[in-house]
């Protein structure tokens, strides 16, 4: 099915959904703050674009929406266009899968949290991350 958008207008919906200095980013950003976890780089250039970056520990952490990366806790299909929302969402799912083989084939840990994880077990959250500091 094709966009019911133009070119134009989908370029600005699109514009308006944040990639990074989300709120789940932020929220975890200050969850390591208050347990005085330091160290880390954010925008860090590094395939796949992880949220954070533990350059030393080589430790990539993406915080991934629960719709957009198709959450299996959380993720309701889309009722409307779903042929053109499921494309979009599983392209991100092998996206993720194809960026996290080869990160762990360079070395480095990859964790990814779902932001409904940050919302609702914030400690189990940051004791991972402190696991594999």
């Amino acid at each position: 099915m094709a966009d019911v958008l133009t070119p134009e207008q989908r370029k600005l919906n699109m514009s308006h959904i944040r990639a990074k200095d989300t709120s789940p980013e932020k929220k975890l950003r200050q969850m390591l703050r208050d347990n005085g976890i330091r160290g880390y780089r954010i925008h860090y250039d590094l395939v796949g674009k992880p949220d954070i970056v533990f350059v030393r520990k080589k430790i990539a952490i993406f915080v991934d929406g629960c719709f957009w990366h198709k959450c299996p806790v959380c993720f309701k299909e889309p009722e409307t266009r779903k042929e053109f929302w499921m494309n979009k969402i599983d392209s991100n799912v092998r996206r993720d899968e194809k960026v996290n083989a080869e990160l762990i084939e360079q070395g480095w840990n990859v964790i990814r949290i779902r932001e409904h994880e940050i919302r609702k077990e914030p400690e189990r959250v940051t004791a991972r991350i402190l696991l594999l500091l």
